[in-house]
């Protein structure tokens, strides 16, 4: 799928105070593999994938993509970040067209969780999206269940437009835009 977004790609390295956004590196694999892996991560997006069957599909670098960030601390990746063209034809919303083209999606492994690094990371992120596509909305889905993402999701500034049901749980869809709407 060719991304219909006017993004320029790959930006300069994004600098936090503690971390680096940044464009994959083959160095990256081993743990984008681990984070798709890994039972916790995927408790609320189907289970985790069989290692096995990532090994074969992951590409020697992976995520090499428009919007998609490896999140690194010190040196070693902790997590993703992605803003990528979102998919209105899913089931069980009828907002999803009209809200944004771009989708935010954060994955991290378990041992950053809990530090507010995905909150950092996300800022970071969302604030380049600003610079780079002003005024564009952002989309979040997330399972209701998912306390951590839901919280995350207020913090970040994303406001709900609908819950619904897909997948057998509850959804819940948030916009974000970097516009100020009128008083």
């Amino acid at each position: 799928m060719t991304d219909p977004r006017p993004l320029a790609w790959p930006p300069a390295p994004i600098r936090t105070e503690r971390l680096v956004l940044r464009e994959s590196e083959a160095r990256d694999r081993a743990a984008v593999i681990e984070l798709n892996a890994s039972p916790e991560v995927g408790t609320y997006l189907g289970g985790p994938q069989p290692r096995d069957e990532l090994e074969r599909k992951v590409p020697a670098v992976p995520g090499r993509r428009p919007g998609w960030f490896v999140v690194e601390l010190d040196g070693a990746m902790v997590g993703t970040v992605q803003l990528k063209p979102h998919a209105p034809e899913l089931p069980g919303s009828n907002h999803r067209r009209k809200a944004g083209e771009t989708e935010l999606g954060y994955l991290f492994l378990p041992e950053a969780w809990g530090r507010g690094y995905a909150t950092e990371a996300c800022t970071a992120a969302l604030d380049w999206f600003a610079g780079a596509l002003p005024g564009e909305p952002v989309v979040l889905y997330t399972q209701t269940a998912n306390a951590r993402s839901m919280r995350l999701a207020a913090k970040l500034g994303f406001a709900e437009l609908e819950r619904f049901e897909a997948y057998g749980a509850e959804q819940w869809l948030g916009v974000w835009s970097s516009v100020t709407p009128p008083a």
